[in-house]
């Protein structure tokens, strides 16, 4: 007869029998979770694809509505770095609309303050005035 665990009022073999059932129901969650997150990228893919944007906290997605981050083929260093190799200084408000006309997908409110931030902290922008920035000469 197998022993009786202290305390649980359960054998080992009953312990043991319970633990094989909730990994095996483990396992079964575990792989459900996995198909039902695969259909998920798919339809986030079916959305984009579309023109819309795929948020995931149930009010639809879009700008301002949570969910997924923007995706971008660039960075916003690199954007900002395209829009201002003209030469010429621009406004902070001036490279944000142009960033984003360039396709550069953002879901930020606050958009137009990310980019003065990111203009004042990288090395490669230099100021040309207050709220007006310019790329840096190359050394």
């Amino acid at each position: 007869m197998a022993r009786r665990a202290t305390g649980s009022g359960m054998s080992i073999a009953q312990l043991e029998q319970l633990l094989a059932g909730r990994r095996q129901e483990l396992n079964e969650k575990q792989r459900e979770h996995a198909k039902l997150l695969a259909r998920l990228h798919e339809l986030e893919s079916d959305i984009r694809r579309l023109g819309g944007s795929a948020g995931r906290r149930g009010r639809g997605g879009g700008a301002g509505g949570g969910g997924t981050r923007a995706r971008n083929d660039k960075s916003l260093l690199e954007t900002l770095e395209d829009v201002l190799k003209g030469g010429k200084p621009m406004k902070v408000g001036d490279i944000a609309q142009a960033a984003q006309k360039s396709g550069y997908r953002s879901n930020s409110a606050n958009f137009r303050s990310i980019v003065n931030q990111t203009l004042i902290k990288d090395k490669r922008f230099g100021s040309a005035g207050r709220g007006v920035y310019q790329l840096k000469k190359a050394s």
